[in-house]
């Protein structure tokens, strides 16, 4: 614990939070962010833009974020305080091109709780449609801020709850699925069309499913933001960011391709935000498609929402600290210890995001992932800048090779983003250069405090 502590004040902080997060509470905390059965909700999407190659699409994605993983490791060893990408480029480069990466990480995570929020809440209408959509929206939202305020400790204990469901949900699914496919249900067989379909494969077509599917990848760099209130070392946060990545990558393939095996005519599909269900009724019945709905629910609209707002509180509070936002997102919780102020300012802005956002999840999951590729990409020149030029390495492959290759395959994802998306990216990219120019000329003192 004292070693904890002092890597925090080796970098001009304070230990403000409170270290009380395993190994196994980071690993757990990444694979809620990531959500084990997230694929439920994103099925169709990813399955007809992939041509039916969904399972190739994850393990792709799967691929170009364990080198991204791999660079948050590094790093997070290097530079053990709360702020993620922010903390990274900024210790790991310079000032400058620290703030614009915790400003673009600022435009994933700000977001992503409203998508997860909409998506739930569209999910609770399809049982319920007689409640309007602005109740659960308020809801989830009230209950997580309140989890959240509690402590970082309540919010793993709901975590793991949380997550022995999700495993339970997808194992029930994955074996009554592969009955299905024994029995030759709709015609199943097994096969590895979902992976390789020679017909329809083009690497066109497997990038923009890519594109879409690494929004359920999102939340492994998540765990970063927690490193100053683990008590496992400066290597736990690496450890379990790894870790949660692959362990959760592999559900998502097994359960991808199970679902693919079983209606494989993927331009039968008539509306792709309810197929998963419907193949879950398909061979289990009424009481399965229940299940899986509110599994995402839960999932989506508690669970994940929950990490993720945790998550981008602490960034804020890190950027505030460093005087780069208003002073008053430093404000510490006297008695459970946790950046309250932050939590609330996430709850309001994801309350009005869901109103803006209600009927345009697509939109708003595509500028999600403009986001977090811009900034995975900071963060693969953050440890080649950091270890090559800062700290003189000489250990090439880790430090030269693998974040080459990471940022390569991030950037080609990129480019197949929506250009939708791009256009508000680059928005937002324009106000935060603004911002900076004004940090800059009015305020004199936002520069970090120490380097190592």
């Amino acid at each position: 614990m004292e070693q904890s502590i002092e890597q925090t004040t080796n970098y001009g902080y304070k230990q403000e939070l409170k270290r009380a997060l395993s190994l196994g509470d980071l690993f757990i905390y990444g694979l809620i962010f990531m959500v084990p059965v997230a694929p439920f909700g994103l099925y169709g999407s990813i399955v007809t833009t992939a041509h039916g190659m969904i399972s190739l699409a994850y393990v792709v994605g799967m691929f170009g974020m364990v080198f991204t993983a791999y660079s948050y490791s590094q790093m997070s060893s290097a530079i053990p305080i709360a702020g993620s990408v922010y903390s990274y480029a900024q210790h790991g480069i310079n000032d400058y091109v620290g703030f614009i990466a915790g400003w673009l990480i600022l435009l994933d995570y700000i977001l992503v709780p409203a998508f997860l929020y909409i998506g739930s809440a569209v999910a609770m209408q399809a049982i319920l449609p007689s409640v309007p959509i602005f109740v659960w929206l308020v809801l989830f939202i009230a209950i997580n801020t309140f989890i959240n305020v509690r402590g970082i400790e309540m919010t793993a204990k709901t975590n793991k709850i949380i997550l022995i469901f999700q495993i339970a949900v997808l194992a029930i699914f994955t074996v009554v699925g592969l009955i299905a496919i024994v029995q030759h249900v709709n015609g199943a067989q097994f096969t590895i069309q979902p992976f390789y379909d020679p017909d329809h494969f083009s690497i066109h077509t497997v990038m923009g499913s890519v594109s879409i599917a690494v929004l359920s990848f999102l939340g492994f760099d998540a765990i970063s933001t927690l490193s100053e209130e683990s008590q496992g070392g400066k290597k736990a946060v690496g450890k379990a960011t790894i870790g949660s990545l692959l362990v959760v990558g592999i559900l998502f393939v097994i359960q991808t391709w199970v679902a693919a095996l079983i209606f494989p005519d993927f331009t039968a599909i008539k509306n792709p935000d309810t197929i998963f269900y419907e193949i879950a009724s398909m061979i289990g019945g009424t009481w399965l498609k229940v299940l899986t709905i509110m599994t995402t629910v839960i999932s989506w609209g508690i669970a994940a929402a929950l990490v993720s707002q945790a998550a981008i509180s602490r960034i804020l509070y890190s950027m505030a600290r460093d005087k780069k936002l208003p002073h008053f997102l430093v404000k510490i919780h006297p008695k459970y210890k946790t950046p309250y102020v932050s939590t609330f300012l996430v709850a309001l802005i994801s309350l009005i995001v869901t109103t803006i956002f209600s009927e345009q999840l697509g939109k708003l999951a595509s500028v999600v992932n403009f986001g977090a590729l811009s900034s995975f990409i900071i963060i693969h020149l953050a440890v080649i800048n950091y270890f090559l030029f800062k700290k003189k390495s000489k250990q090439y492959f880790q430090h030269l090779v693998m974040p080459l290759i990471g940022m390569l395959v991030i950037g080609f994802v990129w480019w197949e983003l929506d250009p939708l998306a791009k256009e508000m990216g680059f928005i937002w990219i324009a106000i935060g250069i603004i911002y900076l120019i004004f940090l800059k000329v009015f305020r004199k003192d936002t520069t970090i405090s120490r380097e190592l």
